[in-house]
């Protein structure tokens, strides 16, 4: 018993190390963003394609994820995962040697790739890796390592690849062949970071191909569904998938529109929104998972899960006109009560799907695509207004989405 314990222990450290992982690799791509724009000299549209090459390969992998799991299992899923993510981080070597931002793109959509198959796998089987009671709070706890890799991803990015970086003035100055080199330089300095991290994950997936991780049932109740939409017909589960479309929408406006959001709102430098964006709103991001994980020891996941998303309802609708400092205040505050969402809405949306539960979780990493869909309604809505602050009429319809899943979408309905 105790060495069934001590295994299970271990499984979940390991499955709580990938959490980790991918929250780093994601929140590089802030990092990504400007650095790129400046050493491919992109408009800010191209430069968005750095998340659109992410969400895409969320929406079209996350289906194969669920049928690779489904045929060879939780532990093929995430090896599978692993190997992906360290292929797609070795291509930045080639891709900075030949200087073409298509193949960044292509690295980036590769890693994601393994980092879809990785968020597929790895949520069901910390939410199933235990007492079936603990599982949302489960979740949340490897969740919130999440949160801590998106304190610290954009301060280490930034110090390794943007210190070495040019300023625009400086390159205006150059030659155009200095220029040329000085360009190629900075696209290089992604080539260290990432070939480490594409080390570090392969050694973590040699890891987990040599471990035994414990065999997780699906549960019982309900016959392997023979296709994604079996699935489907459980309603918390069509609930969760919506719910957690707009929870992703929601959170990528946060923090992507965050530094033009507060100069606008506070008047604020975007060096001090920066600053913020990492020791506020990541911080409080961090915070929070840790402090929803405690609080469920005494509040029902899906009653905090109610509770938070009206307190985010009435945060958004107060970010829509107020200004200054108390603005900036009010999205930290946002961060800090959505912090417990994804996990929680992914842990009610799987409950009792039995054999459906690896098409549920694919279903649900698709709805990570509301990331890429939302956050353009954001700024559309924005630039018509002429003020950024309306825009923050999309969170407010999101987490309202989010309350009506919490009070009466999550209840599972048998089928």
């Amino acid at each position: 018993m105790n060495e069934s314990k001590t295994s299970t222990r271990f499984a979940f450290i390991m499955i709580t190390s990938l959490f980790f992982m991918w929250g780093f690799v994601h929140n590089l791509d802030p990092i990504l963003i400007p650095h790129l724009k400046r050493a491919f000299s992109l408009s800010t549209l191209q430069a968005s394609l750095v998340d659109s090459a992410v969400f895409i390969a969320y929406f079209l992998m996350a289906l194969p994820a669920g049928a690779i799991m489904k045929k060879y299992g939780y532990k093929a899923g995430i090896i599978t995962g692993l190997l992906l993510f360290a292929i797609g981080s070795y291509l930045f070597i080639p891709s900075a040697n030949t200087q073409l931002y298509g193949f960044f793109l292509l690295s980036l959509f590769v890693i994601a790739c393994g980092l879809t198959i990785l968020e597929t796998a790895a949520n069901p089987y910390a939410s199933l890796l235990g007492p079936p009671e603990k599982a949302v709070q489960r979740l949340n706890l490897a969740q919130s390592f999440n949160g801590l890799a998106a304190t610290l991803a954009p301060i280490i990015g930034a110090k390794i690849i943007l210190t070495e970086g040019y300023s625009d003035e400086a390159l205006n100055a150059m030659t155009a062949s200095a220029r040329e080199i000085a360009l190629a330089s900075e696209a290089s300095s992604v080539k260290m970071p990432y070939l480490i991290l594409g080390s570090i994950i392969l050694v973590i997936a040699v890891v987990f191909y040599f471990i035994k991780l414990p065999e997780i049932k699906d549960g019982e109740g309900s016959a392997s569904g023979a296709h994604v939409f079996h699935a489907l017909k459980h309603r918390h589960l069509s609930w969760a998938v919506a719910a957690q479309f707009f929870y992703v929408g929601a959170q990528v406006c946060v923090f992507s529109f965050f530094i033009l959001y507060a100069t606008e709102a506070a008047g604020i430098t975007e060096m001090e929104a920066a600053t913020y964006a990492g020791f506020g709103v990541g911080m409080a991001f961090m915070i929070g998972r840790f402090v929803g994980t405690f609080f469920m020891k005494f509040i029902t996941p899906v009653k905090l899960l109610a509770i938070y998303s009206l307190i985010c309802v009435v945060l958004s609708a107060l970010a829509m006109f107020i200004t200054g400092m108390a603005a900036i205040y009010l999205v930290i505050g946002i961060a800090f009560f959505m912090s417990i969402m994804f996990p929680t809405i992914f842990s009610l949306g799987i409950k009792d799907l039995g054999g459906d539960t690896k098409f549920g979780s694919s279903l649900i990493i698709m709805s990570i695509v509301g990331g890429a869909l939302l956050p353009p309604l954001f700024g559309y809505i924005s630039d018509v207004i002429h003020n950024i602050q309306i825009g923050y009429v999309v969170p407010v319809v999101c987490f309202v989405v989010i309350f009506l899943f919490g009070v009466t979408g999550h209840k599972v309905v048998k089928v």
